[in-house]
């Protein structure tokens, strides 16, 4: 079954995602390309772990989507999201048994490794997402990238490498069967976490029931603020500015760009439309001003197509909040 961002809860949990398998163990397959290897991997248990596969390529997902419902795997889900985004956000502390990377995007370009997956600070993530004895599983074609991938996890302080033979799965995958065609071999490696982060600090949560823990703030605005117009507002994060020192657990810096506001319809106030990019993941969301009975304003993240609620959303009603300080608002408290 394919799964849309809207599907997942964040963090997420297997019982909530398997509801007739909860129990099984949960597998994370990094780019799964055509779906040729869960199949082939899931038939060497007894019963088949609960599966999720993330993959950037719409083609790719809707072939693996046939190929695994063909294959009878119910208890599978696939979706198209950045690998880090899904791990960081949706995956719960100590919720994996397994993650999988067959044949990753090696950016062999000088000055590209930052876009390679396998870099310390994503071991060290992976680690905070693995219970103890999970294991991250790479094949790969690509010998620098091989011994890239075996340092980085060394620098990362929180894994124990072992290189040894590929499962026969791996084999089975089309890249896999392209480098066998071509006479040429694979490179294999497990890692194991020698050491398990605690729960990263602000990590994601549900979107929350009680409106107060919602991302908020509560001013006063002037009598005479009647905007008729308005000008496209930019903010970053500083962090956002250098990703290479920037820790995976931390997210990656934002950026929040305030494109128009409008006119409420139903209820008397202002909703802005907020741009927030972090990293790989972008969202577009609703923040609104809201009239109260005694006489103050609510600045309000909408709960319209469930936000994730990350660090860059909490700063867009930040933004909002000193955007209407600029035009004179006063504010008595705050929540984000």
């Amino acid at each position: 079954m394919i799964a849309r961002l809207g599907d997942f809860q964040f963090p997420d949990s297997a019982a909530r995602l398997y509801p007739h398998t909860p129990q099984r163990p949960w597998v994370l397959e990094v780019g799964f390309g055509d779906g040729r290897f869960w199949p082939h991997y899931a038939a060497t248990f007894p019963e088949a772990p609960n599966y999720l596969g993330v993959e950037l390529s719409g083609v790719s997902l809707l072939k693996a989507n046939r190929r695994l419902r063909d294959a009878g795997l119910d208890n599978a889900l696939l979706t198209k999201l950045p690998a880090d985004v899904l791990i960081r956000e949706v995956i719960p502390h100590a919720g994996l048994d397994l993650i999988v990377v067959n044949f990753p995007d090696p950016w062999p370009k000088a000055g590209h490794t930052d876009h390679r997956l396998l870099r310390a600070p994503f071991f060290r993530l992976a680690a905070s997402r693995l219970k103890p004895g999970g294991t991250i599983l790479l094949t790969t074609d690509h010998d620098e990238y091989f011994a890239f991938a075996c340092a980085e996890a060394a620098a990362s302080g929180v894994m124990h490498t072992e290189i040894t033979e590929p499962p026969a799965a791996a084999l089975e995958t089309k890249y896999a069967l392209k480098w066998r065609d071509l006479g040429l071999g694979a490179h294999h490696a497990r890692f194991t976490p020698t050491a398990h982060a605690p729960v990263p600090h602000g990590q994601s949560a549900p979107y929350p029931e009680d409106p107060t823990t919602v991302p908020h703030a509560v001013l006063t605005l002037p009598d005479t603020f009647t905007p008729r117009t308005f000008e496209k507002l930019t903010e970053r994060n500083p962090a956002s500015r250098n990703p290479a020192s920037r820790n995976a657990d931390e997210g990656a810096g934002w950026t929040v760009i305030l494109l128009d506001l409008y006119a409420g319809l139903r209820v008397d106030g202002w909703v802005v439309l907020a741009h927030v990019v972090e990293g790989e993941l972008t969202q577009e969301v609703l923040i609104g001003i809201t009239a109260r009975e005694d006489g103050t304003h609510l600045v309000r993240l909408a709960k319209f197509g469930g936000p994730i609620i990350t660090t860059g959303v909490k700063a867009a009603v930040g933004v909002v909040t000193r955007w209407l300080e600029g035009q004179g608002a006063v504010v008595k408290h705050h929540g984000y």
